[in-house]
């Protein structure tokens, strides 16, 4: 079984248009906000990233899931997929509401510790008081993202994100800026607003599940009781990604909070970047997602001596997409940045802190496919090894740069190169093949 680039862009492609209308909602929240004030603009940052740390627990879990339900659907045994989603969609039910209340009750103490400036504090309070409720529907969202990508049944994701999107953007504006006569929300808003596009989300997953899908095949959307065994296999595999997430979006954390030491100006810079970035790594995202379903797949069909080869051919299509669009942004910096605010001094430092972070993904590229190609194989452990190092680096880098230094932002950014430098161990592990015993 080889994957032609033709059949990797066909299922890929639905992936990216899917991440990258996704990427709309926090593009749309973070130039309505930079409308609003520099405050709220720094605010969503760091709400955003907390936010991020606690959902990627519940995103890890999900992958643990697409890469079993990749293994069943290229062994051909569909019957127990549907298992594995409804025993999946109620482990991650009960975790989102341990999350929405641990939340609730301690992020006013831990960010009361660790925000300097007030004003960004209650801005970044009143944006997660709503936007952790956004935990059920999100999760639900992630088991069926699983589900397609595993399956490599991918063209629906794009029509749900255009669905929750165009939900996000109008809600957005309705509620952050007080239009039909609803009241002003500011950042309140825009969690609101985030919430309601999830639920929309789930509603048209699961219709579309229902109306389109021959869910009987992969029975689906029948849960006989919970099955200990079942849910003790998929978190063999997941929970390797679940602490490697958390620790992952700890030390992004503690990058935003570093920077919000160093000013608010810093923190406008630096979300307004992130989002930036963000759009980028959409590209890698659905490639790695791609590359780890097709791997997982390829070694459920009996193909591993496939696997190195993918690994090599998705690199070379994401760069085929991530170069010109980091030349360009290169080129005329001043063009995104208008996106997210008006204020002309905020765009014109913005500028070598945009430049530093594109070049990064010269690097990131690779270390990124190669890592999620780890996690393709069900060798989660691993992956978590690998993350964990790279984490530590990190960590002590920012602390260094950041924190110590006070470096300008543009230099704290190199941090992504540090980071990104560390997960290219991951081609080593691949090399050495101990993978190919691994049983799941």
């Amino acid at each position: 079984m080889r994957y032609t680039n033709k059949e990797i862009l066909k299922i890929a492609f639905p992936v990216l248009a899917s991440l990258l209308m996704e990427h709309l909602i926090g593009l749309t929240d973070t130039a309505y906000l930079g409308r609003v004030g520099k405050v709220e603009l720094g605010a969503s940052a760091l709400a955003g990233v907390f936010y991020l740390l606690v959902y990627m627990l519940g995103f890890g879990f999900s992958v643990g899931v697409q890469v079993m339900i990749a293994r069943r659907n290229g062994e051909g045994n569909y019957k127990e997929i549907g298992g594995i989603f409804m025993q999946g969609v109620s482990f991650l039910l009960l975790l989102a509401l341990v999350l929405c209340l641990s939340s609730i009750y301690f992020s006013p103490y831990i960010l009361g510790m660790l925000i300097e400036s007030d004003a960004v504090y209650q801005a970044t309070l009143s944006y997660l008081n709503w936007r952790v409720l956004g935990f059920f529907f999100s999760f639900i969202a992630v088991m069926y993202r699983a589900f397609y990508i595993g399956t490599t049944h991918t063209k629906m994701l794009t029509a749900n994100s255009v669905v929750m999107v165009l939900t996000n953007v109008v809600l957005n504006y309705i509620l952050i800026f007080g239009k039909l006569g609803f009241p002003a929300l500011g950042i309140a808003g825009a969690a609101i607003a985030s919430v309601l596009a999830e639920a929309t989300s789930v509603i048209f997953f699961t219709l579309y599940t229902w109306k389109k899908i021959d869910w009987k095949k992969y029975e689906m959307f029948t849960f006989p009781g919970v099955d200990w065994k079942l849910l003790k296999q998929i978190l063999s595999i997941s929970v390797w990604v679940m602490v490697q997430n958390g620790i992952t979006f700890s030390a992004w954390f503690i990058f935003f909070v570093s920077v919000e030491h160093l000013g608010e100006d810093e923190l406008a810079i630096t979300n307004v970047v992130r989002s930036i970035s963000s759009f980028m790594f959409m590209f890698i995202s659905a490639f790695g997602s791609t590359c780890s379903s097709l791997i997982s797949n390829l070694i459920g069909a009996g193909e591993s001596a496939q696997v190195t080869s993918l690994c090599r051919k998705m690199v070379k299509l994401c760069y085929c997409f991530v170069l010109p669009i980091g030349l360009l942004l290169a080129a005329f910096p001043e063009l995104p940045l208008r996106i997210y605010t008006d204020d002309l001094e905020l765009v014109a430092r913005s500028v070598p802190s945009l430049w530093v972070m594109l070049s990064s993904y010269l690097i990131g590229v690779p270390a990124y496919i190669v890592f999620f190609s780890v996690s393709g194989t069900g060798n989660t452990q691993v992956a978590f090894k690998l993350e964990l190092v790279s984490v530590f680096v990190y960590t002590l880098y920012i602390l260094y740069v950041v924190m110590y230094l006070r470096a300008d932002i543009a230099v704290c950014w190199t941090t992504e190169h540090v980071y990104d430098l560390m997960l290219l161990s991951a081609i080593w592990y691949l090399w050495k093949g101990n993978w190919r015993l691994k049983k799941i």
